[in-house]
């Protein structure tokens, strides 16, 4: 990959980053090699140089940057399904970016309605050249498939409701397939009764090194197909 990688950001601190990273890495027993994780750092420092014009974040400190956005993220890798997975209300990349940089095998679709967040992406993974992402700026109601062309996974980490999530993903889920919501805490009982009839519900309780904070995967498949 790169040989002498130039960051903008996060120089100064990048041996203490890159240190932590990997002990994330290690602790949630996935496996990335070198060039994957610099390329996870790259995308850090891209995240918080653009910040600057773009909004991006609201976090501005590289440290907890790499927490709460990037090793976030990589904690649902391990319970991911696998096949094609669609990202709706990526943001800046998250998780959709992740998961792609890690599993360069995995046709992975990022959407998002801001055409900053989307140019963003766009630039970024262009000159990391990560190839498995296909940048869409899009409402999701708007995102018109065809029956081949639907996800065996959707993801996202920007819905509060789980039923508005629902109802978002499912047009674009291939039969079969998978709903996997990044949470905070477990959805409230509302909307696991409004759609216990219709869906199996599984929770999966995140630990996230180095996050004080309570994280959960919520994964939906239909009954009955």
């Amino acid at each position: 990959m790169m040989n002498s990688p130039k960051f903008q950001v996060i120089s100064s601190q990048f041996q203490e980053l890159d240190k932590l990273l990997l002990d994330a890495i290690n602790k949630l027993k996935i496996e990335i090699n070198d060039d994957q994780r610099l390329t996870l750092m790259l995308y850090l420092d891209k995240l918080l140089f653009w910040n600057k014009a773009y909004n991006l974040t609201a976090i501005k400190q590289p440290k907890e940057a790499l927490i709460k956005h990037i090793i976030d993220c990589l904690a649902i890798i391990p319970h991911l399904k696998s096949g094609k997975l669609l990202d709706i209300g990526t943001g800046a990349g998250l998780p959709g970016v992740i998961i792609a940089i890690c599993d360069p095998q995995r046709e992975v679709t990022v959407l998002d309605s801001n055409q900053k967040k989307i140019r963003f992406i766009r630039q970024s993974i262009s000159e990391l050249k990560v190839t498995n992402v296909h940048p869409v700026a899009s409402r999701i109601e708007n995102f018109m498939l065809d029956e081949h062309d639907k996800f065996d996974v959707v993801t996202s980490r920007a819905f509060a409701s789980l039923t508005d999530f629902v109802e978002a993903a499912e047009p674009c889920l291939a039969k079969g397939g998978w709903l996997q919501s990044m949470k905070g805490l477990i959805p409230d009982t509302d909307d696991i009764n409004a759609l216990i009839n219709e869906w199996q519900i599984d929770h999966i309780a995140l630990d996230v090194p180095y996050l004080a904070e309570t994280r959960h995967l919520t994964e939906l498949v239909k009954i009955n197909g």
